[in-house]
Formats: structure tokens, C-alpha cells, sequence
């Protein structure tokens, strides 16, 4: 049986946007995240460019968004073919466990044997082809009563990513490069990072999980009955016009948790969890120095520059320059610069140290200097 064949017709795809991309700033804000910007050349936004990707796997129709409700404007403004019943709106972040949850437990009321798939909305990939076929095999192993992620194989010792050990190899038709997930290991260090790939077992983490709707629930119910019973809640009031006070009155108390605990390590320990080796391009564009790898990779030119009038001098410099005013900005001889000039904030560091910038967002709430967050 083709990898291609096996349920594709009741598969849902889930775009979870939120969060405020806090390595990213001061480009990316809590008014204006990164999945709002254009940080690939593109000439459109992430949000619009995952979009763009999964519409041809699920059909527009069958795409649900989970977003703050202050981003509703301007997700509709980057989607306008995104239809009201597949909006969800959260009244404040309550991470993934909810947000994902929340969506499944929508759908299944509305289609008993939906299959969804969540994809975060501001990752990058620019394989198509090879993105459908790994989506196809982890649908096919999600009928089969799994829950699926697919996991990048790693072209390089990245320290930025969490990564997944590959177990042994399973037998399930439309699914033919499916494994177990024997664990997930976080964010290692350089050393460790190498072994890892010389190892040729392990695979980047995605995010990326595709289950049936019902499946997930379960395994969420298993990790975490009170909020399961919350995210149930909110699910049988949605289509009916006592959604906004069950909203207010349940969304504030939701457990703040993200899908990694609740479903994706409990299902590996219980064998209930497979992976399925995404062999395509992805990033997902986590700090300014992945900016930069993403825009010098096969050019001549070792400096990025973003911004629609950008006006950068540059003499033996690399690195990454984003501009949001008309200020020139001159780099002489640095390397691997990192330059984010905004109108009420200037962030200068090295690729290097590009990680880092999520202490200063930390150092800004604790000083109470919200005003540029």
C-alpha cells in the first residue's frame, strides 16, 4: 500500500499560533510575532507560508487556527480564507496541552474520526513534496491508533533543538519508515550534539504530532484527567452560544502545560508513540543566527539584511542586520554580527550568543519595562 493512501480524507490540519518568539526580539513582540513577520525573503509571512503548505494536504476548508484573541485581526488579515468556525481564540496564552488539546476535542465533537495534525506556524520548509509524504505516513500510522510525530534528520550538531531517539522499526501500511519512539532528549551541548549525529539514530524534534482526535484526548486525559475535563468543557459549549462565558469562566484555570509532557512523553513510554523521518529542509527560525543561516545559505554575500528600507553600509562584515527605521547603520569588519534596529529598541549581539537574547526579554518583565516587549 502507497505511503500516500491511508486517511488522508479525514485529516484536519492545526496551526497553533502563539507564543511571542522571545529569542527574536525586538523584532518579534507581543503585538507583532514572529509568525507575523516575513523572516525567510518570501515576501509573506510565516503564518501565511505554513498555510501555504498544509492547504494542499487537508484542503483550505479543513485548516483550524488557535491564536490569541488579540491576533485575530491580523491572522484573518493574513488568511483570508480561513473560515470563522476554524478560528479558536484563547483569552490568554495557556501553551500547547490546551491549545492543541482544545482544537481535537472541537473537531471530534463536530467529526468522530477526524485524524488531526498540528504544525506550529512559524517553522520553515521549502520541500513540499518531501513535507506530504512524511505528513501521509504519520496520518497513516495515526489510523492505525498511534500517535505520530515526524522527526527531521539532522544535517548538522545543533544545540538549538531537542531531539528524539529512534527505537525499533514498525509494520504499518502507508507507513513504511515509521519507528517507535524510544525518547526524547533535550537541547544538548556541542559535544553531545555531534555524537548524536555520528550516531544516525536520533532526529531533531519537530514539534509536529498527528494523531486521531480521540487518541490524543485519551492520552491528555491520562497524564492530566482536570485538564482534560476543563478542555471537554469548553469543547461542548463551542458551537453554541454559551461559549463566552464557559470561555471566561474555564480558560483562565486551564493548566499551563506544554504537549511535549502530556502526550508526547508519556505515549513514548507506553509504546504509543512513533516517529517518522522527515527527510525535507526545516527550521524553526529560533534566534537571529538561524535568520542568518537561512539567508546566506547558497549566497556569495555573507551579510542578511531584512527590511523594506533597510539602509546598511557593510565593509568585511557577516552576520544578520534587521531594520525597521531609516537609520543607516554601518558595520566595518565585524563578523557574525547580529543588528535588530526597531524604533524603540536596538539589540546588538553575535550569532553566538543569539540564544541569550531570551534573558534580556526575561531582565525587561522583571524590570517592568513591558512597554517594548
Amino acid at each position: 500500500m502507497k505511503d500516500t493512501d491511508v486517511g488522508m480524507a479525514n485529516f484536519y490540519s492545526v496551526i497553533p499560533a502563539g507564543g511571542i518568539g522571545s529569542r527574536l526580539w525586538p523584532l518579534s513582540r507581543a503585538d507583532a510575532p514572529k509568525f507575523l513577520h516575513d523572516l525567510t525573503g518570501s515576501g509573506q509571512s510565516l503564518l501565511r507560508d505554513t498555510w501555504d503548505r498544509l492547504a494542499p494536504l487537508s484542503g483550505e476548508d479543513r485548516i483550524m487556527v488557535v491564536t490569541g484573541r488579540a491576533h485575530r485581526a491580523a491572522v484573518e488579515h493574513e488568511l483570508p480564507r480561513l473560515t470563522d468556525p476554524n478560528v479558536v481564540l484563547e483569552s490568554e496564552p495557556k501553551d500547547s496541552t490546551a491549545a492543541i488539546g482544545l482544537a481535537a476535542a472541537i473537531l471530534v465533537r463536530r467529526e468522530p474520526d477526524v485524524i488531526i495534525g498540528s504544525f506550529a506556524a512559524d517553522h520553515v520548509i521549502n520541500d513540499q513534496v518531501g513535507f506530504g509524504r512524511a505528513v501521509a505516513q504519520a496520518v497513516a500510522a495515526a489510523s492505525a491508533g498511534y500517535i505520530a510525530t515526524i522527526g527531521i534528520t539532522p544535517t548538522e550538531p545543533a544545540i538549538g533543538f531537542g531531539y528524539i531517539h529512534c527505537g525499533g522499526e514498525l509494520d504499518i501500511d502507508g507507513a513504511s519508515t515509521a519507528m517507535l519512539v524510544d525518547k526524547f532528549v533535550e537541547k544538548p551541548d556541542l559535544e553531545t550534539a555531534q555524537k548524536y549525529l555520528d550516531d544516525h539514530s536520533y532526529l531533531w524534534n519537530g514539534g509536529m504530532f498527528i494523531s486521531r482526535a480521540d487518541v490524543l484526548l485519551e492520552q491528555i486525559g491520562r497524564s492530566k484527567p482536570e485538564l482534560l475535563a476543563g478542555i471537554l468543557e469548553l469543547a461542548e459549549a463551542w458551537d453554541t452560544p454559551s461559549r463566552g462565558a464557559v470561555v471566561d469562566r474555564i480558560w483562565p484555570v486551564l493548566e499551563r502545560i506544554a504537549i511535549d509532557y502530556t502526550v508526547a512523553e508519556p505515549a513514548a513510554l507506553q509504546g504509543r508513540l512513533v516517529v517518522i523521518p522527515g527527510r525535507f529542509d526545516w527550521d524553526d527560525v529560533g534566534d537571529f543566527a538561524s535568520i542568518a543561516k537561512l539567508h546566506n545559505r547558497g549566497r556569495k554575500a555573507n551579510l542578511a539584511i531584512l527590511g523594506e528600507n533597510a539602509r546598511v553600509l557593510s565593509d568585511s562584515s557577516s552576520g544578520v542586520v534587521v531594520s525597521q527605521t531609516k537609520r543607516v547603520i554601518s558595520l566595518i569588519g565585524v563578523q557574525d554580527i547580529v543588528v535588530v534596529d526597531t524604533p524603540d529598541a536596538l539589540l546588538v549581539t553575535t550569532s553566538a550568543n543569539a540564544q541569550r537574547v531570551k534573558a534580556v526579554v526575561d531582565a525587561l518583565k522583571l524590570s517592568g519595562r513591558t512597554d517594548v516587549l
